[in-house]
């Protein structure tokens, strides 16, 4: 089945959440301030390797972690360096401040077989119309494993890279990996990319990543990586499962607390 095909499947609700364009916003971000988004997947349906209960764009109809006939459906990685220079041509002549270029949309941006290059042509046009704005990547970290993931990564400046769960039974349950994924080569590859921004979803309700254990393994795994630091933060979106709640501010602040005592790191709380 095509990935077209896959989609026809899926309500139309996720359709209307999914990015239509390979460039989108300035939208403003709690964590990354006015954000231009660039999206890596295409316009129409969420390709990704994780299926997460969270996830704002709906479910993944087929978690991939290898692209494989699904290539095709990539943008080109010319097409979206042209796509990124157009829209900066025009926030420059309109004057619209700019924080942020972060490679987002719909799905897991990393699976982008073109990865490396566009970074490159990207940090070419940052420097060029935006230069005091950062490159920011959202990754949920499945694919940080691989070395020529980590060597794209390292030419980014922020890298937002998700650790939801210290255990992968609880991984499993949360994100909804594609066959393939390895809890433990995952938590390596963090542990190997320099300056790593770690991001943590907390929720409430069919699945719950709150419990004392819970949070205690999750803080190891966090020292284990060293991160530059770590932002914490619960459902603001519409999630794909129904039956999960947001967590409250108080919960959030107690998890921040007790992680930044056992883990060593800095900790933001949204």
């Amino acid at each position: 089945m095509s990935r077209k095909e896959a989609g026809k499947k899926h309500d139309v609700r996720r359709r209307l959440l999914v990015k239509e364009d390979l460039v989108y916003g300035p939208l403003l971000s709690r964590r990354l301030g006015r954000s231009l988004g660039v999206n890596l997947l295409g316009a129409g349906e969420k390709l990704c390797s994780f299926n997460c209960r969270y996830c704002q764009c709906g479910w993944t109809a087929r978690p991939i972690l290898e692209v494989g006939e699904l290539i095709a459906d990539f943008p080109a990685g010319e097409k979206v360096a042209d796509a990124l220079e157009a829209r900066l041509q025009q926030v420059c002549r309109e004057s619209i401040p700019i924080d942020a270029i972060t490679f987002s949309g719909n799905g897991e941006p990393t699976l982008h077989p073109e990865l490396m290059a566009i970074v490159k042509a990207a940090s070419v046009l940052r420097d060029r119309f935006v230069p005091h704005a950062k490159l920011a990547i959202l990754s949920n970290s499945s694919t940080v494993y691989r070395p020529e993931i980590r060597a794209a990564l390292e030419c980014v400046d922020l890298k937002l890279m998700k650790l939801d769960a210290g255990s992968e039974a609880l991984m499993r349950r949360i994100n909804l990996p594609a066959k393939g994924c390895d809890f433990a080569q995952m938590l390596q590859g963090l542990a190997q990319l320099d300056g790593v921004l770690l991001q943590a979803m907390f929720v409430w309700g069919r699945v719950a990543n709150t419990a004392p254990v819970a949070i205690r393994e999750w803080a190891d795994r966090v020292a284990a990586i060293r991160p530059l630091g770590v932002q914490v933060y619960t459902l603001d979106r519409v999630p794909a499962d129904s039956g999960l709640t947001p967590v409250s501010r108080v919960v959030l602040d107690s998890i921040a607390r007790y992680a930044r005592r056992r883990a060593h790191v800095a900790i933001e709380v949204y």
